[in-house]
């Protein structure tokens, strides 16, 4: 009983909190609808960042040598080429697709299961893709920009491929869970160790850490579905895209991934590298969606 009546206090205390958070944007930015929400659950998302995921992951990076953690992201980023060269074979960019599928095979033969990106060596780019990118490709507007409680930025179109990332996973398919879960968990450390200078500067750099995620994601995500065109994207404060009902894109280029907004200082985002995983790889095991994607301080 009395562990009952813990549980309802927690409930009762966050829908207090998202119900307060609801009522602290009277007039949302053109573009995001939900930004009294988004900034709640932003807030929500970046605190248990700090109190939970920034500690373990610099626990992580002081026990483990940098050498091993370039390993498990390879090893990581290997498996994720997998749903990235699937989804590329959708868009019809062959040359791309067959590109991932040879990096797979060959950080699989030649690096040691994925330990070592010896296909970046070989002068096979690294791509990003997921579904999310595929119905963009296609010409699905995105939406509204949303928060997703730990997962962080998205927006409708993204969220809706969240389903079909998971299903492409090829973690989703590890026997037994428990061997699923563990890695699963390894590659959610490792991914936040990989953003602890990143997110050091997102917070020294922005005024409003919503603001310039928020844009930044929805830059990046544009700019990665266009192919990039050439465009070094901006992170500054820049107006919002037009959701209106003609359901147009949004205008402006962009960059990073959207794990990586705080790269902005340094240039143009290009493709993650053999050292870096993108985001949308990380999609928990024989689970419903609805882990983190780590792009909070």
């Amino acid at each position: 009983m009395h562990a009952m009546g813990v549980r309802r206090a927690i409930v009762l205390a966050a829908t207090a909190v998202l119900f307060a958070g609801c009522a602290t944007v009277t007039t949302p930015t053109k573009g995001d609808p939900f930004e009294s929400y988004n900034r709640t659950m932003f807030t929500v998302n970046d605190t248990i960042d700090q109190y939970a995921l920034k500690p373990v992951a610099k626990g992580y990076v002081w026990a483990v040598p940098e050498p091993v953690r370039n390993s498990v992201t390879n090893f990581f980023s290997n498996i994720g080429d997998v749903y990235i060269a699937a989804n590329n074979l959708l868009q019809l960019k062959i040359a791309d697709g067959v590109s991932d599928i040879m990096r797979v095979a060959i950080n699989a033969v030649f690096g040691v299961g994925g330990l070592f990106d010896v296909a970046s060596a070989a002068n096979l780019p690294k791509h990003a893709g997921n579904f999310g990118m595929t119905l963009g490709h296609y010409g699905v507007p995105p939406g509204p920009y949303l928060v997703l409680p730990l997962l962080g930025p998205s927006t409708i179109r993204d969220t809706s491929g969240l389903v079909v990332d998971y299903y492409a996973n090829p973690l989703t398919y590890v026997s037994p869970d428990s061997v699923s879960w563990s890695l699963y968990g390894v590659n959610l450390v490792n991914t936040r160790a990989n953003l602890l200078g990143a997110t050091d500067v997102l917070s020294d750099a922005a005024l409003d850490k919503y603001s310039f995620v928020r844009n930044a994601y929805l830059q990046c995500r544009q700019y990665l579905i266009s192919g990039g065109a050439n465009n070094a994207p901006d992170y500054s404060d820049a107006p919002l895209p037009n959701y209106g009902d003609d359901g147009a894109e949004p205008a402006a280029a962009s960059g990073a991934e959207a794990a990586q907004p705080a790269s902005a200082t340094a240039g143009a985002p290009h493709p993650a590298s053999s050292s870096t995983v993108p985001g949308n790889q990380y999609v928990p095991p024989r689970a419903p969606p609805g882990f983190p994607s780590f792009r909070l301080r």
